[in-house]
C-alpha cells in the first residue's frame, strides 16, 4: 500500500534523500515533461543529484525542457520518481526494470492506482506542474527562471493555454508567479500554441471535413486513420493536442478523437467533455483507461468501426 504524502511531506522526503531518476509517461505531453525538467532543476539547485530518464517518445517540441537533464546510460539511481502518471502501464518503453521500485509518484489524476511506495496526489490541481511548484517552494523557498520556464510549459499545456475549463484561480496565480520568476511566457506561448507545421495544417483540414456528429450534435467524433497520417506526412510532434479539435464545434459538449495506431486493429481514443452529464474518466474506465472528469483516454486492440460503436453505446447511458 502506498504511503500518502502531503506537499510538505514530499518536500521533506526529497530533502532527506538523493540520487534521483525522474520519469515522464508514454507519449509525453507538456505537463509531464515540464514537471520532470522543473523537478530535476529544482533538486539540483538544492544540491541533489537528479536526472530525467531519456524517454525516446519525447517530441522535438518538448525536448528543450529536459535536454539538459537526460541521464547517462550508466546512471544508477537510489530513488525513482514518476510525475504526472496515474498507473504503471504509462511507464516509457525500455524501462521495465524500474517499475517495481518507484519511490515516489507526484500526480494530479484522481484515477491514480497508488502503485508507488509513496504518493503525493491532489486531483484539485489543473496540472501536475502546480503541485511541483508548491513542492519546490516548500523545498527551497524560491524557484529560478530555468525552473519557472519548465513549470510554465507544464501549467499552460495542461490547461490549453488557460482556455480549458479545468483552469482555476490557482492555475492563473501560479502562472503569474512563474512569469514573475522569469518564465519566457511569450516565447513558450508562441512555440506551443501558435505555431503549426504545414503538414499539421493539412491534417487538420482533412479532420475538420470528416467530423461526425451524434446525439443532435452534442457529440463530435474525429477519426485519424493511418492513411491520413501518411498522406499529410505528419510526425508525432505534429500530433500534439490533436484531441482538442472536436471540442471547438459549436454545440458539441463531448469531443472524441479515435486514432488508428500501427497495429492492424489498434486505436488510441481521447475523450474531452464540457458537459456535467458525461464524465470522461468514467467513459474511458469502461475500456480500461481513465484520466480526469473532463479529459481522459484509452487504447484498445479493435478497429475504428467497433470502437466507435462501443463508445456510442456507452455514451447513451450518460446522454
Amino acid at each position: 500500500m502506498s504511503t500518502m504524502m502531503t506537499i510538505s511531506d514530499t518536500a521533506a522526503w526529497l530533502s532527506e534523500h538523493d540520487n534521483y531518476l525522474i520519469f515522464t509517461h508514454r507519449r509525453p505531453d507538456g505537463d509531464t515533461i515540464g514537471c520532470a525538467g522543473a523537478l530535476a532543476q529544482g533538486l539540483r539547485e538544492a544540491g541533489k543529484t537528479a536526472f530525467v530518464f531519456n524517454n525516446t517518445e519525447t517530441t522535438r517540441r518538448y525536448l528543450r525542457f529536459v535536454a539538459g537533464f537526460l541521464a547517462p546510460d550508466d546512471y544508477d539511481p537510489d530513488h525513482v520518481v514518476f510525475v504526472d502518471a496515474a498507473s504503471l502501464n504509462l511507464f516509457p518503453k525500455n524501462s521495465d526494470k524500474y517499475t517495481s521500485a518507484v519511490s515516489l509518484c507526484i500526480d494530479h489524476h484522481p484515477s491514480n492506482t497508488l502503485y508507488a511506495q509513496r504518493t503525493c496526489l491532489d486531483g484539485s490541481f489543473a496540472s501536475c506542474g502546480e503541485i511541483i511548484y508548491e513542492i519546490l517552494m516548500a523545498l527551497s523557498g524560491s524557484i529560478s527562471a530555468e525552473t519557472a520556464e519548465c513549470l510554465y510549459a507544464a501549467v499552460s499545456t495542461d490547461t490549453g493555454c488557460f482556455a480549458f475549463s479545468n483552469t482555476t484561480a490557482n492555475t492563473l496565480r501560479v502562472a503569474s508567479l512563474l512569469i514573475n520568476a522569469g518564465a519566457p511566457h511569450r516565447e513558450i506561448n508562441k512555440l506551443l500554441f501558435r505555431t503549426k507545421t504545414r503538414n499539421r495544417i493539412k491534417l487538420e483540414g482533412a479532420l475538420y471535413s470528416g467530423f461526425e456528429y451524434y446525439f443532435e450534435g452534442v457529440v463530435a467524433i474525429s477519426t485519424i486513420t493511418r492513411d491520413m497520417i501518411e498522406i499529410a506526412n505528419v510526425s508525432e510532434d505534429d500530433m500534439d493536442d490533436i484531441a482538442s479539435l472536436p471540442g471547438v464545434v459549436e454545440g458539441a459538449r463531448v469531443g472524441i478523437t479515435i486514432r488508428e495506431m500501427s497495429s492492424p486493429d489498434g486505436c488510441k481514443v481521447s475523450v474531452r467533455t464540457s458537459s456535467p452529464l458525461v464524465n470522461a474518466h468514467a467513459v474511458c474506465e469502461r475500456f480500461g483507461g481513465g484520466g480526469h472528469p473532463m479529459a481522459a483516454g484509452f487504447t484498445i486492440d479493435k478497429p475504428v468501426s467497433e470502437v466507435k460503436e462501443a463508445l456510442l453505446r456507452t455514451l447513451r447511458e450518460f446522454l
